[in-house]
Formats: structure tokens, sequence, C-alpha cells
């Protein structure tokens, strides 16, 4: 598979793991190959999982590619606007296992998908764009509206993370177990996702999902980052 993305096929799942070696940041590069993992998933027909590496789901956006300029991030966060868009279309369940942090780009992913699994621990999830001077991207904030309950989107506007307790609280995750248990409760939900009838998933996903679909894709054509600082994305 690719450089940052391993892809395991195993019976009926699709294992996608995102590890560079450091924080899991998502460049325009990491984010196309998620899409080509993805791509192999489809085609075969599986389940996906996305996971990180322990102690990191993933921090978010390159921060470097911000700082090389205004193209550079429209690329790179239009790269992440269109995985969601996947994921929220894709003709099979997702899951997202988080055993660490999950930062802004890294919670876009956990909110588009499925189902979301957690570690306890000392970790924090949430989107924290402006608590370090980040405007929240207009495509995310319609996705946060779309999976969070109102309470909790309406603090996306203070930046706060959360531990991951909190975090199932607020809509982020929907399980969070200890480390030594938490891969055979993934397992056991795979199997219980593998027996339930595709088409069905595939059409009622299309239906819950269609109203925030149409708003991310209507926000990408006002605005992929903020225009007057134009440094400034989730």
């Amino acid at each position: 598979m690719d450089r940052n993305v391993g892809l395991e096929l195993r019976e009926g799942v699709a294992w996608i793991t995102v590890d560079d070696g450091r924080v899991n940041a998502l460049s325009e590069g990491l984010l196309h190959e998620l899409d080509r993992a993805l791509d192999t998933a489809e085609a075969e027909g599986a389940i996906a999982v996305l996971q990180g590496r322990e102690g990191i789901f993933s921090a978010g956006f390159d921060m470097k590619t911000f700082a090389r300029g205004y193209d550079p991030s429209v690329a790179m966060v239009r790269a992440g606007a269109e995985l969601v868009l996947r994921l929220l279309a894709f003709p099979a369940p997702v899951v997202t296992v988080c055993a660490g942090h999950a930062y802004p780009m890294g919670a876009f992913l956990m909110l588009a998908a499925d189902v979301r699994f957690a570690a306890e621990g000392d970790f924090r999830i949430g989107l924290n764009e402006v608590a370090i001077g980040i405007t929240l991207p207009a495509f995310a904030v319609e996705l946060a509206r779309h999976r969070l309950p109102p309470h909790a989107f309406a603090r996306v506007a203070t930046g706060p993370l959360f531990p991951p307790s909190t975090a199932r609280e607020l809509g982020f995750v929907d399980h969070v177990l200890p480390r030594d248990a938490l891969d055979a409760a993934v397992a056991e939900e795979l199997q219980r996702l593998a027996a339930i009838d595709r088409a069905s998933h595939v059409a009622t996903k299309a239906r819950l999902n269609a109203r925030a679909i149409g708003a991310i894709r209507q926000a990408l054509e006002t605005e992929v980052i903020p225009v007057e600082r134009p440094q400034l994305a989730g």
C-alpha cells in the first residue's frame, strides 16, 4: 500500500491504518493515500475500518501545508472535504477506531463514519480550531451540524477538546472502552455489521446523510478555506 497508509483485507473487512511515524498529520498526499485505500475497500465490497497508531488517530490537517500558502492549503482542505463526502456515501459500513488523540480533520473523519470507537486514556478528541487561531471551514461546520447534538455543536465556537468519555456524551464517538477491551468490541461490532443487509444499509445511509452531503457540497462551492485569512483552516 502507500507509504503512510496500510491496508489489510481480512474476511470482508478492509483495515486501513494511518501511521506516518509521527502525529498522522493529514497532508493532501496522505488524504489521497486514504482515498486509494478506500478504492480498494470499495472494489472488494469490504467494510472499512479506519484507525491510527497507538496514542494518535490524527492531529488533523498538516500545518506545514498551511504555511506554504493559499493554493496548497485549498488543495489539502478540499481533499479532506472530499474524503468526508466519500465516507458519508460509502457503499459499506465505515468504522473508526481511535486509540489516542483526534484533532480537527481526524475528528472530521470520525464524524463521517457510521460507527466510532475510542479507547479510554489521557487523550483528547474534538474541534479545537478557534483555540489555535483557526477558522473552522464551512464544510466542517456542516459536518458538525449534522453529527453533533445542538449543545455540543454550539461548543465548537470555543474550541474545547474532550477526554474520550466526554466525547462520547457529546456525540463524537459511540463507544469508549478500556484499551484491552477495544479490539474485542470492534470485532463483535464488525460481526454484527457483516450480517446486516448491505443494500438496505446503503439506501438508508444515503437518506440519512443526503441533507449533510448537499450542504457540504454547497459550502465547498462558496468557500474552501476562509478567504480573509487564507492560511486558516481546520
